[in-house]
């Protein structure tokens, strides 16, 4: 592990990624005192545990009500409650716990997470809310505006250290920050508080705008839109053409069932990794110092058996540094990582074509040029159609022994939605799980009470080193994932999430337009006292179901939350938390 180490010890963290926690049971009531609640004949809860119809009569609205960290309210009174049978069954768990117990109080206050019910009401929030330009913030400077802040040599912030500017904007503005006058783009608006950002997730429609890659969304929507036309794919596109695309594919690629079918091809690829591990170190017992670009063959690789059904050849011997599988790491990680470079630091291309944005449409054009030069288009669409051979000889009671490729095949017919949806997940998977890893890694290799601990999890869990994994063993690996989770909320390599204001709104008190768009840095949140019981520590145990320990649900998340989290998210946990296993084990 010293070995590890020193090899990744110089390693920057901190890159923005997108990778989370699965909080799908934290969707809850939004009422904190009800009495007389009648339930209509017929109901039933919807997906998402809410009641579908619902009559609610003299009800009340306590002050200083929040939910807990299992997401159940702090002050709940419940009288005088009738329910028809036809809730046998299928009352989600809150209402169950509520018919058993007529009469339930929970002792904690704080925040007004209760969304406003009364439309009036909003409207008198919003006319006696402090304006907008009351906002602290950088203050723009007449023609030059924020922009020049960012600029290198006269500029006071490091476009590459957003997390350092994040935690900066915190420190001397508070819990809101504005930072208005930026060339071409609408305004930010930082957000610290953990409940306001509970609010605007919980507030979004079925199709929430997130403001990530507006250089992406311009590449797929004018420079080639002969190539993506309605097709966009998920990934910087959003409204109904993003809803529309999601639609087509989020169902097999969200199933456990279907993850739980890629945990023995993920851990083959992990296991040919950590073979290629051991003969790459050198005498010194010490791995190259390069050792960050084999993680990202490994990536691509799992990625490549995922949405392709195939091995790519990342991890070959003497993989040529012009090999095909390099230069869609190369392409992959300069366009992902020159995303903030673009959209802060230089945004000039929205009027001239710069040279860095040219550099960018040119690496961007290598997945999708149907032509010689794009390797990766020409392999998506020569797997995809063995894919489609393998279709024309199965039966149709073959289904749920489908991969995810021919399921989405199966459901649509057109090869084009897979393969865009192959090429977003190789475009925008492989550097941040490929980062997330190194970060993980590097924790790992410096905390050795915490390596025992996760060595002897492995132990109790696995009957020897050489077990195969599967869904029930990684299902009790508490540790390992808690291990992953305090990592991404201490060390995460997520600068944060966002949306852009589809209404106006009040945000801490303030008016906030409808168009400016709202940054969550969850990198600072997860590491605030306010949020988390002492965060300086590192516990994962503090991630355990049985923990009392104080955590915002809404401190840390990694993968976004709502309709437009992360849509590989179950796979990138699912080859992370591999990984993590095998290589402890081989240690």
């Amino acid at each position: 592990m010293t070995v590890l180490l020193e090899t990744i010890q110089s390693w920057q963290m901190g890159q923005a990624y997108s990778v989370q926690h699965d909080r799908a049971a934290r969707d809850r009531p939004k009422l904190a005192d009800v009495s007389n609640m009648a339930v209509l004949p017929g109901m039933r809860p919807s997906k998402a545990g809410r009641w579908g119809k619902l009559t609610v009569s003299n009800m009340t609205v306590l002050p200083g009500t929040r939910p807990s960290k299992a997401g159940r309210w702090c002050k709940l009174t419940v009288s005088n409650m009738t329910v028809t049978s036809a809730m046998s069954g299928v009352a989600p768990r809150t209402a169950i716990r509520a018919v058993r117990s007529p009469s339930i109080t929970w002792t904690r206050s704080r925040s007004q997470i209760v969304a406003d019910l009364c439309p009036h009401h909003h409207e008198e929030n919003l006319t006696s809310a402090r304006p907008y330009r009351d906002i602290p913030g950088p203050r723009p400077l007449p023609f030059l505006g924020n922009t020049w802040r960012l600029l290198p040599v006269v500029g006071q912030y490091q476009v590459s250290d957003l997390a350092r500017i994040s935690q900066l904007f915190h420190d001397q503005y508070g819990d809101i920050v504005k930072l208005s006058g930026l060339i071409g783009r609408p305004d930010l608006l930082f957000v610290y508080d953990a409940d306001e950002i509970e609010r605007a997730y919980r507030s979004e429609g079925p199709t929430p705008f997130r403001p990530s890659m507006p250089c992406l969304v311009h590449y797929k929507s004018s420079v080639r839109r002969d190539f993506f036309g309605d097709l966009p794919g998920v990934v910087g596109v959003h409204g109904e053409r993003w809803r529309e695309f999601r639609t087509k594919v989020q169902r097999p690629i969200l199933q456990p069932r279907t993850v739980r079918k890629y945990i023995q091809p993920i851990e083959e690829v992990t296991s040919h990794f950590i073979n290629k591990m051991c003969e790459m170190k050198d005498l010194n017992q010490e791995m190259p110092s390069d050792f960050d670009n084999e993680i990202h063959k490994w990536s691509l690789e799992c990625i490549g058996r995922v949405a392709l059904d195939t091995r790519l050849g990342c991890l070959d011997k003497d993989l040529a540094e012009d090999s095909e599988p390099q230069r869609i790491i190369d392409a992959a990680k300069y366009a992902l990582r020159n995303v903030a470079i673009l959209e802060l630091k230089a945004p000039f291309w929205r009027y001239i074509p710069t040279p860095l944005w040219t550099k960018y449409v040119k690496n961007m054009d290598f997945f999708v040029d149907n032509v010689e030069s794009s390797h990766t288009f020409r392999v998506c669409m020569k797997y995809i159609g063995d894919a489609l051979e393998r279709l024309k000889v199965k039966e149709a009671s073959d289904h749920d022994d489908l991969s995810l490729l021919e399921r989405i095949l199966v459901d649509n017919p057109d090869p084009k939605i897979a393969c865009i949806l192959a090429l977003d997940l190789i475009l925008v998977g492989i550097d941040t799980i490929s980062m997330a890893v190194c970060s993980i890694l590097y924790q790992l290799a410096t905390r050795p009470l915490e390596q025992q601990k996760l060595y002897e999890e492995l132990v109790r869990v696995l009957p020897s080193a050489d077990t195969p994994l599967n869904y029930q063993l990684l299902d009790s690996m508490v540790y390992l994932k808690a291990f992953v989770k305090e990592v991404f909320r201490q060390y995460s390599t997520v600068i944060g999430n966002g949306r852009t204001l589809q209404q106006d709104a009040v945000i801490c008190g303030y008016r906030v337009p409808k168009g400016v768009q709202l940054v969550f840095p969850t990198i600072v949140t997860g590491n605030m006292a306010r949020y988390v019981s002492k965060p300086d520590v590192f516990q994962p145990e503090r991630w355990f179901k049985q923990s009392d320990t104080k955590l915002h649900p809404f401190a840390s998340l990694p993968y976004g939350h709502g309709a437009r989290m992360c849509l590989g998210r179950r796979f990138a946990d699912t080859e992370i938390q591999v990984l993590l296993a095998k290589v402890t084990s081989y240690i």
